[in-house]
């Protein structure tokens, strides 16, 4: 039950947050252009809970949460007395008109900006782009374990999230693309990805494997550096500083290596505990061990826990794992250039998918965003701060494409006005409103159809 709940419940929370501030923006400038507002609404359907203010503008919380509505006086909608006509929203001015419906996105804008300038002024854990092992394309181009990807074309790339969102664009076009890559020394070279020769099939959420790519994971010696009393592994004569070199004939290279085979080796079809063998090192000699694991949890456990990392690894370590933090000036800075980097990022994917080269798998449904939602709440308030930027800046972009019902279609009527000197024909929006809502219903349809697959797959 907490399974479904959790996701529920930060989902609530994330649009309510984004919504309320998005919708604020509506009522904020209309207010400021003289326009009337009647309601002020946080979801859609019949109210949970609603008060009207002394001025006559009712705030509600609707029953539907997946967006919200600011109803503003308009004679289009309903008789208007001639006293109040001048508070009417159609009444007003194009350019004030624009203003009202352009508010929504762009304080969903400033909202992403203001998460991403409070997430480095917090700090977030972060990886960097460190490479593991390497094959096919990356392999040719001589990438090798341990370079740290610096650049990708003309985008610094300081984590694993900033390289994939340089490498994507060129992979989905099939273009060779420039990197620099640092070594654990300092030094620095550059090389080319042939991209292009990426085959037809590609997925973006397979980039780094179809380059070749996998990230660099720490993995410590296979040394036992503390036996529980008692434990399996303390009863079959295990000590500290014995090195593990193969279970049940399975080389072991590190301790990454002992927690894949012993919950394979030492447990049976029924759940029970299954004896494994262990060779071992020890001050120089080889001997086995014997080895019955208990069962905790459903998982066969030995009693053991890995050493502390020596230097080299610490090294690396320190390298890899870093926390993005900045003062406040300076996060001003990092913010913007975060909203521009997935701003970008997100158009060149639109773009991409309107032509063919991207996945309509990309689109993502509210079984995704509440699933990302929780999950990035699990990790602490600086990933869930990366979250609310991302979806607020989502639903900016969104908001502005030129789709009848949303802000950008309004915005392209007034563009119209703007040119032509007259509004466009209420036949034209009447029409353009059905078009726009069949456009909406299948947006939505396909993003819940991802949702599934996802669950699925």
């Amino acid at each position: 039950m907490l399974d479904i709940l959790g996701p529920i419940l930060w989902l609530l929370v994330a649009l309510g947050i984004l919504v309320t501030f998005h919708e604020f923006g509506h009522f904020w400038v209309a207010r400021r252009c003289g326009v009337r507002v009647l309601r002020f609404s946080v979801g859609f359907g019949p109210a949970l809970w609603s008060r009207t203010a002394a001025d006559g503008t009712e705030y509600r919380i609707a029953a539907v949460p997946l967006g919200g509505y600011v109803k503003m006086l308009d004679e289009r909608e309903a008789p208007v007395p001639s006293g109040e006509q001048d508070q009417a929203f159609n009444r007003k001015p194009v350019g004030q008109r624009i203003a009202i419906v352009a508010a929504g996105p762009v304080f969903n804008l400033i909202f992403a900006v203001a998460a991403f300038w409070l997430m480095f002024v917090v700090g977030i854990p972060e990886t960097r782009p460190v490479v593991g092992n390497t094959s096919g394309i990356a392999a040719e181009a001589g990438l090798e374990e341990h370079d740290m990807i610096m650049r990708v074309g003309n985008r610094n790339t300081q984590t694993w999230t900033h390289a994939l969102l340089g490498l994507i664009p060129p992979a989905l076009d099939r273009q060779p693309v420039s990197v620099e890559l640092e070594r654990p020394d300092g030094q620095r070279r550059e090389t080319i990805l042939a991209l292009d020769q990426l085959g037809t099939e590609f997925e973006e959420e397979k980039t780094l494997e179809l380059v070749g790519i996998s990230p660099w994971r720490p993995d410590l010696p296979a040394l036992i550096g503390e036996i529980g009393e008692g434990t399996p592994a303390d009863r079959a004569g295990l000590e500290t500083g014995d090195r593990i070199t193969a279970i049940n004939e399975h080389a072991v290279e590190g301790w990454r290596d002992i927690a894949r085979l012993i919950p394979e080796h030492g447990i049976d079809a029924d759940g029970q505990p299954r004896e494994m063998t262990l060779e071992l090192e020890r001050a120089g000699r080889s001997l086995q061990a014997r080895v019955v694991p208990d069962i905790s949890g459903g998982r066969p456990v030995i009693g053991v826990q890995a050493g502390e990392p020596d230097a080299e690894i610490q090294a690396l370590m320190e390298r890899a794992f870093t926390i993005l933090r900045h003062d406040p000036a300076s996060a001003v800075g990092e913010a913007v250039g975060e909203t521009w980097r997935l701003t970008t990022a997100t158009l060149g994917i639109l773009g991409r998918m309107i032509t063919g080269k991207a996945s309509l798998s990309n689109i993502a449904g509210p079984i995704t965003i509440a699933q990302m939602a929780h999950s990035s709440a699990l990790l602490g308030f600086s990933r869930f701060l990366f979250f609310l930027g991302l979806i607020s800046l989502s639903l900016a972009i969104i908001n502005l494409l030129p789709i009848p019902m949303l802000d950008g279609g309004h915005l392209m009527y007034y563009l119209v006005e703007l040119i032509k000197g007259s509004p466009v024909s209420v036949q034209t929006q009447i029409a353009g409103q059905y078009i726009g809502l069949l456009l909406v219903i299948a947006l939505m349809g396909l993003a819940i159809f991802n949702d599934i697959l996802r669950l699925i797959t």
